[in-house]
């Protein structure tokens, strides 16, 4: 994203900051994956790092915005991962590819999904589906027709992905790949293409 270094000061260069943020990043998903973000100090993710709580608060005022950054990183992960596969192969494939993704970093989406980065996450999503799409030709869908789409996809993918994490027993990924490309092709039957 350009400018983002200079929007986000936990984006930078400096080797021994990125091994900081690396340190606190790597500390908060483990200690995610044993707690509910509300039970987690920011001492606790700092210790947990190996840095001081001053360190902490030289990248991040919070670890709210700690799980945001996190949630941007992870986001540009799948859209990387996912991007590629649909331009090459199929839309079912890229639902695979999205689910499996998603599936093996349950813990972290269930967070971003449904806990306190849910708005981040979504703000996320359709800036990046925002910049993809006016990559891509939809001069016959106009302008608002195209920003429609963008956002009932990014919508509907992220509500199936929300609901599916909150399953007490969830469904198989290729099984929720197979409903994502069900509701994209419904956009496309009710003439949101």
């Amino acid at each position: 994203m350009p400018g983002a270094a200079s929007a986000n000061p936990a984006i930078t260069t400096d080797a021994r900051k990125l091994r900081s943020r690396d340190a606190l990043y790597a500390a908060f998903l483990k200690l995610l994956e044993r707690k509910n973000l509300d039970q987690i100090s920011i001492r606790e993710i700092a210790a947990a790092a190996g840095v001081g709580h001053a360190t902490f608060y030289r990248h991040y005022p919070g670890k709210e915005a700690l799980l945001n950054d996190l949630a941007a990183d992870e986001i540009r992960r799948l859209v990387n991962l996912t991007l590629p596969v649909m331009k090459s192969e199929s839309t079912q494939a890229a639902c695979a590819a999205l689910c499996t993704h998603v599936f093996g970093n349950r813990k972290l989406w269930t967070t971003l999904l449904t806990g306190g980065a849910a708005s981040a996450v979504k703000v996320e999503l359709l800036a990046i589906s925002r910049n993809i799409a006016a990559g891509m030709d939809n001069h016959s869908l106009g302008p608002a027709m195209s920003e429609l789409k963008t956002i009932l996809s990014v919508n509907a993918i992220r509500e199936t992905l929300a609901w599916w994490l909150r399953q007490r027993k969830p469904l198989s990924p290729e099984r929720v790949a197979c409903i994502l490309e069900e509701i994209i092709a419904l956009h496309d039957t009710l003439g949101v293409e």
